[in-house]
This record gives C-alpha cells, sequence and structure tokens, in this order.
C-alpha cells in the first residue's frame, strides 16, 4: 500500500501519545492524574441538559440536520450582540462548527493552495499549525516570546514574508502561553492584514475564563476586522459542552460563505439537539458562566502557589484554563521531563515541544482536577524528588 505524500507531515496526535503511556501506568497498577487534555469536569448547567434531553426524546429530531436552524442562527447574533458588542448577519456572517477543531481543519482548504504562506502562532496550539499544513501550505511561525508577554509582535515579521503570505491564524486569550493580547494588538492586526492582504482566523475559545479581574472581548469588535478575517468561538471550555462539539465561525462573509459551501459536502450538520442545547447556553442564565470562570481561577490558585511552595517556579496563568510552565533545572527536554513526572509522580501533563518550535523547555498543565486533587497532585510531585535534582 502507498499512502499520501501529506501523511509524512503528521505524526500521532500529542494527545493521543500521552494517553497511550498513561495506559501504561494504569496497567501497572499506578495512580495517574491527567492533566495532559483541556477536557472539562464541570458539567453543563441543568438547564443546558434539560433542553438536550428533552428535544433528544422528540423522534422528529433524528433526520439529517444539513444546515443550522434559523433559531440557532439568530441565538448566535444575538449572542454576540449582547456579549462583545458586534453586530452579525445570522444567514451571511455566522455558521456552526462540529467544534472548533472541525473549523480549524477544513477553512484552510478554502483558502490555501499548496505553498501558500500560513502564518501560525509559535507556541501554539497543534492544530492551528495542523490544518494549513493539510491544505498543502508552507508554514511560518509566528514567535510569541515572554519578553513580549507571549503576544505577536507583528513588526518583527519580515516583509517579504508577509508579502507572500495569504493566511494567518491567531488566538487570544491563548493556549497554550495564557496571554491576553491588548487592544492595540487587535487594531494592528487589522492594519497589517490590510495592508498585506491576509486573511486572518481569531480563535476565541477562552474569552469568559480571564483571571483577576481581566476583561477580553472580540476580535470582531475593532474597526475593519470583518473586512479581513473571522472568529471561531465554542461553547466546550465556557459550558462544559466539550463532547457535544460546539464552535462557530462568525465575520467575514465571503469567508464564511466559503467554509459553508465546503462543510456542505463534508457533513450533515449539528445534530438538531446538541442545536437545541446550544441556543439553551448562550440565551440561559450566564451565572453558570461566572461559576465556571471561578472554579478555574481557584484552581489555578492552589497549583501555581503549590508548585512555587515545593520549588518549581511557574508563573500565574491571566487566563484560559492551562498553566504554562517552565520545565525545573536540570532538564533541557519537555517530552523527558514530562515522562519522568508520569513514571515518579503519577501526574501526565503535555509536553511544551508539541506546540511547535519555541515550546521547547515547557509543559503545559490543565486545570480539570478540583482543588483537592491539585493539592494531592502538588504532595505527589514533592514526593518524587523530581525536583531535587
Amino acid at each position: 500500500m502507498k499512502f499520501a505524500e501529506r501523511m509524512k507531515r503528521f505524526n500521532t496526535s500529542i494527545f493521543s501519545v500521552m494517553a497511550e503511556m498513561k495506559q501504561k501506568e494504569l496497567a501497572k497498577g499506578k495512580a495517574v492524574f491527567d492533566l495532559s487534555v483541556g477536557t472539562p469536569n464541570i458539567p453543563p448547567a441543568p438547564h443546558i441538559i434539560k433542553a438536550l434531553v428533552e428535544s433528544a426524546q422528540d423522534t422528529k429530531n433524528y433526520v439529517y440536520a444539513l444546515s443550522d436552524t434559523d433559531e440557532l442562527q439568530d441565538a448566535v447574533s444575538g449572542w454576540y450582540r449582547r456579549r462583545y458588542g458586534v453586530e452579525l448577519d445570522p444567514h451571511t456572517e455566522v455558521t456552526s462548527l462540529l467544534g472548533s477543531q472541525d473549523g480549524l481543519s477544513h477553512i484552510s482548504l478554502t483558502i490555501v493552495d499548496p505553498g501558500d504562506v500560513v502564518l501560525v502562532p509559535d507556541p501554539g496550539y497543534p492544530i492551528f499549525a495542523d490544518g494549513p499544513a493539510l491544505a498543502g501550505a508552507e508554514l511560518y511561525y509566528v514567535p510569541q516570546r515572554r519578553e513580549n508577554g507571549y503576544v505577536i509582535d507583528l513588526k518583527a515579521i519580515p516583509e517579504d514574508v508577509a508579502r507572500r503570505a495569504k493566511f494567518m491564524v491567531v488566538s487570544y486569550p491563548n493556549n497554550p502561553t495564557t496571554s491576553i493580547a491588548p487592544p492595540s494588538f487587535y487594531r494592528g492586526l487589522v492594519a497589517f492584514a490590510k495592508k498585506y492582504d491576509i486573511m486572518v482566523l481569531h480563535d476565541n475559545a477562552y474569552s469568559e475564563l480571564t483571571f483577576d479581574g481581566a476583561k477580553c472581548g472580540s476580535f470582531l469588535q475593532y474597526d475593519g476586522a470583518k473586512d479581513v478575517g473571522v472568529e471561531f468561538n465554542s461553547l466546550s471550555k465556557t459550558y462544559g459542552l466539550a463532547g457535544a462539539r460546539i464552535g462557530f465561525a462568525l465575520g467575514n462573509q465571503k469567508m464564511i460563505g466559503m467554509l459553508k459551501a465546503l462543510k456542505s459536502n463534508l457533513d450533515y450538520g449539528m445534530f438538531l439537539p446538541i442545536q437545541k442545547a446550544a441556543i439553551a447556553a448562550i440565551t440561559g442564565p450566564q451565572d453558570c458562566v461566572e461559576a465556571t470562570r471561578r472554579a478555574y481561577e481557584h484552581r489555578r490558585n492552589v497549583l501555581v502557589n503549590g508548585l512555587n511552595s515545593i520549588g518549581w517556579q511557574v508563573d500565574m496563568p491571566k487566563s484560559t484554563m492551562f498553566v504554562w510552565a517552565k520545565i525545573p533545572k536540570p532538564y533541557t527536554s519537555s517530552k523527558a521531563f514530562a515522562i519522568d513526572l508520569l513514571q515518579r509522580a503519577g501526574v501526565l501533563v503535555t509536553p511544551g515541544a508539541a506546540f511547535g518550535p519555541s515550546g521547547e523547555g515547557f509543559v503545559r498543565i490543565a486545570l480539570v482536577r478540583d482543588e483537592g486533587d491539585m493539592r494531592k497532585i502538588i504532595s505527589a510531585i514533592d514526593k518524587s524528588g523530581i525536583l531535587k535534582g
């Protein structure tokens, strides 16, 4: 058998690799605290589950959806008006995604031809690069440096690269670095995209998970943003609906139209009961969003303060459900440290190298266990002696 050349650009997902490592430890009878994948352990609010269950009991809802219902499109545009102050045409500037991963893996197919340059953040969530790579793009990694607060310096992108670039992926609040970009960055991003005729995708999955009083909005609220790009948003983390796969692409009509056209050939739309759950989430009571934000902030405080107290100096995240931690000395390989941490302390984290060249030297820790477990994790790491060299 001879397979496609494009598959030479891909390895097995790091999250699958880590899951396999976890199973090996469990098979030995060892306990494992899995902080590798950002799978929320905070369930959806009761009114969201109720909407899903009631709709799932209606036998008429088991047909192909084919497209978004008018009710869902109107709910999404209303959500963006209320939450972000952004006006969207519900029919031409909104489309659902079967989770953001669906859109991130496919939108490049509507934009990129083989050899086109795509600017991707480094470090960045793996699909930011894998989606364009699937379309045959030439990737240019744009550094997110610690000294710049992990915010992209647009002026540092070489002129010749900018002129060749066709598409750019940006995401704040950022996974994995947890950084937040200021308004000046977004204004500069719009100007940069217009100057070089670059389409922009802004991933906004974590706008509600901000800490210490910080607030985040939408890329689309900035003048000219809809002229150059789209935004992806997700209900996975905010509303505990990760397994339901609910995301949205919003913004530029042409980009949304092309994505809709592609998706019409790839899937039969979002299951109607899940559309009902999405509507309930974004139109119903929002106190669950604040409760979720507080839960992650409290977990962050327990974990980061605890790790610092036992000798692992870790920066306090500004947002998201992750901690971006520099690996302790004498380690120089994030993968080697992650393997030792699993085998010696029973704690599973994701090596930073999985997030791009600049991720080496770090690990990403997901805040997906409650505060009691976080204290047990700190104790397990301390007792393992891994921080003592």
